[in-house]
């Protein structure tokens, strides 16, 4: 780009080397967040003409009214490279004619609406073509980037989602700098949306490579690299803050790309300097709706506002004309405001500037339901005596979640350098990787009359070698075979006796999901155990059969796997020595991976040999889900039950329709003593019964959400 000399680069050092070595700055106070949100979508190419033609004031106002939006995300420099307002630092699109975003931002201010900007970093299309010297470079020298083929030819069918990956540094990060000062001297900024950040590989570019070699990092070190990495992109996040909040210190600014439950982003908090945390999600073709809520138990420790991020397409990002039925969107928005979160709902505008309007009368339909119960949700954080003990897994961890939801045991993501006391009981998901440190606490919470279940690999060090927690076991080593089967006890196996429904807070009563009868065959579990050598203290609740061999083309049996041997292996399938239960498979990532139901009702089995008394019970269909949130300003407990079973269809997950469920018992154990229950929306006063610290209601019916306040 002409205008761009080393000046610039020295223009903004100061800054830069302002924020070298600061772990971030501190979030500026900001005025309460909104609750109901679009983020606008606006990647426009510059072979389409006449781009912002059709903007009006009015359309614009009468979308966001029918939508009841009080939030919008619009853009200010898209994946494209270009610019929606006349910008002398950037480029302005080649055929807008006119100051869309600032047009945009009065109109929004005009109804109250707040409306932070948006502003693309990692990709930009004709920034990465005019200067290659600002992409992105992987350890072997090649561009790094998203489904780009560099040896197409231009009439050749380019993937989707498919962009040049670009480093914020050097020339590249000034522009970014300036371009921001540019903005917030000239428009009421109300925030920022930095995009695609901290998402390429690591880079080594030419000002990486200047900058680890100044800093002594070795280039052949995977992980230092990768740390190095991350301080360049926080390095980038403390400048940008520290600009924006000399002009507009409530400014709300976000990164996106620094919330995902990735090594990458938690291990070096990339978050920090997020004054919210906005998780985007596409349940329908990101991986499902049971993503969200571990994110979401998560991020609510760090202490800032939660935003859920959907969108109203069928599948995903850019999809012009795809449409999410207006009950899945209700669905949706209901289970945000469960969890504790704002609402966020994605859109595309097209090129013309218009608004769809009948895009705003389905996000409509879900923010009117929204309104009514946005007070019992936002801000609330999830309260559990069950804790979640993350690993570097995403595997693991999400379907140890998975397992816990449909088996609806509420539970709270542990803080893991915190107060553990605040816990009964704690599952290990099955990565390795726990620290002598960690070990050594989680050791003094078992002998304070704590709980651990421990799956697979939970307890071993970082080098796998030996155990770092007394499971009742010693290490032997990693599996013989590459699968094998369970084969469970009858005292383990067996399921709880029938008990009187109506019977508040009894052993087995049908409000704490009692444990089912497992059979007694063999049963396969896809990924062998680990090998441990019991110890006399400890009780074997199950035992292994292993195959006669691993399937290979030298020897193998039938269409899929070798048959179990008749004898036990020599290594148990569970055991449990007093408050510690160890199951050897990695259940989380069988179950993530697998789904088989005997291997939840497995897993319920062992955990309720330790854990009999969760905060919140209830007896829903399997696809329901139920979020306990505390709000304590407010002097009350909310348990938020949900409904909405999606369905495969192609390749997207739908949810269409929202069967009403009758005569839903919910139980709670408080400490406080409870003055009032009644539901949301309608504020229906229900009558409780009580029994010691437990509070017993039935909700008469429900479709899609209801929530039970419970006040002290």
């Amino acid at each position: 780009m002409s205008t761009l000399r080393p000046l610039l680069l020295l223009a903004w050092a100061p800054i830069v080397l302002l924020v070298i070595g600061r772990a971030g700055i501190s979030p500026a106070p900001t005025p309460p967040i909104p609750s109901r949100q679009v983020h606008l979508d606006f990647h426009t190419s510059e072979h389409i003409p006449d781009v912002g033609s059709r903007f009006n004031k009015e359309n614009w106002q009468q979308a966001l009214k029918l939508g009841h939006v009080n939030w919008i995300n619009i853009f200010a420099k898209c994946h494209h490279g270009w610019s929606y307002y006349p910008t002398k630092i950037g480029r302005q699109h080649p055929t807008l004619k006119i100051d869309l975003m600032g047009e945009q931002i009065a109109a929004c201010h005009e109804i109250g609406v707040r409306c932070p900007l948006y502003f693309t970093v990692g990709w930009s299309a004709w920034e990465a073509e005019a200067h290659p010297e600002w992409r992105v470079v992987k350890k072997d020298g090649s561009f790094a980037a998203r489904s780009v083929d560099f040896n197409a030819k231009p009439e050749d069918r380019r993937p989707e989602t498919s962009w040049i990956f670009l480093c914020p540094s050097g020339d590249y990060l000034s522009l970014i700098l300036r371009q921001t000062e540019e903005i917030c001297q000239r428009y009421p900024v109300d925030g920022f949306f930095y995009d695609i950040d901290n998402v390429s590989p690591p880079c080594y570019c030419k000002n990486c490579g200047a900058g680890m070699a100044a800093e002594g990092v070795n280039v052949e070190d995977d992980d230092a690299v990768a740390a190095y990495n991350a301080r360049n992109w926080k390095k980038f996040f403390a400048a940008a803050r520290q600009v924006i909040s000399k002009h507009h210190p409530n400014a709300t600014v976000f990164f996106n790309g620094t919330t995902k439950l990735l090594p990458h982003c938690t291990n070096y908090e990339m978050w920090a300097d997020n004054t919210q945390q906005e998780l985007e999600d596409l349940p329908t073709t990101w991986g499902g709706y049971d993503k969200f809520p571990l994110r979401s138990k998560f991020f609510h420790n760090t202490g800032r506002p939660v935003f859920a991020m959907s969108g109203k397409f069928h599948t995903s990002w850019g999809e012009f004309g795809g449409f999410k039925h207006p009950e899945a969107m209700r669905y949706e928005a209901a289970a945000m405001i469960a969890f504790g979160a704002s609402c966020n709902f994605g859109d595309q505008m097209h090129p013309s500037g218009e608004l769809d309007l009948e895009t705003y009368r389905r996000i409509g339909h879900a923010y009117a339901y929204v309104e009514q119960i946005e007070a019992y949700g936002v801000g609330g954080r999830p309260v559990s005596r069950l804790g979640l003990w993350r690993t570097d897994s995403m595997f693991d961890d999400e379907g140890v979640s998975n397992m816990l939801m449909e088996l609806h045991q509420d539970y709270a993501v542990v803080e893991r350098d915190q107060d553990l006391a605040k816990y009964d009981v704690i599952v290990m998901t099955g990565s390795a990787g726990l620290t002598e440190a960690r070990a050594a606490r989680l050791g003094e919470f078992v002998k304070q009359g704590g709980g651990l279940l421990v799956l697979g690999k939970s307890a071993l060090g970082k080098d796998q070698q030996s155990f770092l927690l007394d499971v009742g076991a010693t290490y032997l080593g990693p599996a013989n075979y590459d699968l094998d089967y369970l084969v469970v006890g009858d005292k383990f196996r067996q399921a709880d006796p029938p008990t009187d429904r109506g019977s508040a807070g009894g052993r087995g009563s049908a409000f704490r999901a009692p444990r089912s009868a497992l059979v007694a065959s063999p049963i396969l579990t896809y990924q062998a155990a680990i090998r441990v050598q019991p110890r006399e203290d400890a009780e074997v609740l199950a035992t292994i059969r292993e195959p006669y061999f691993d399937r290979t083309y030298a020897s193998y049996c039938s269409h899929q796997n070798t048959p179990y041997r008749l004898e036990p292996a020599s290594h148990p399938g569970a055991l449990r020595k007093g408050r510690v239960v160890f199951l050897p498979h990695s259940l989380g990532y069988l179950y993530y991976t697998n789904g088989a139901q005997l291997h939840r009702q497995f897993f319920a089995n062992a955990l309720r040999l330790i854990y009999d008394r969760p905060m919140v019970s209830t007896a829903l269909p399997t696809a329901g889900r139920v979020s306990l949130l505390h709000q304590p300003q407010q002097r009350r407990y909310v348990a938020h039950l949900l409904y909405g079973p999606p369905i495969q269809r192609g390749r997207a997950q739908v949810i269409e329709d929202l069967p009403t469920l009758d005569n839903v018992p919910v139980e709670v154990r408080l400490p406080e003593k409870v003055r009032d229950v009644y539901l949301v929306p309608g504020k229906r006063k229900l009558k409780p019964t009580r029994r010691d610290d437990v509070v017993r209601v039935v909700v008469p019916s429900f479709n899609c959400h209801v929530a039970v306040v419970f006040e002290y």
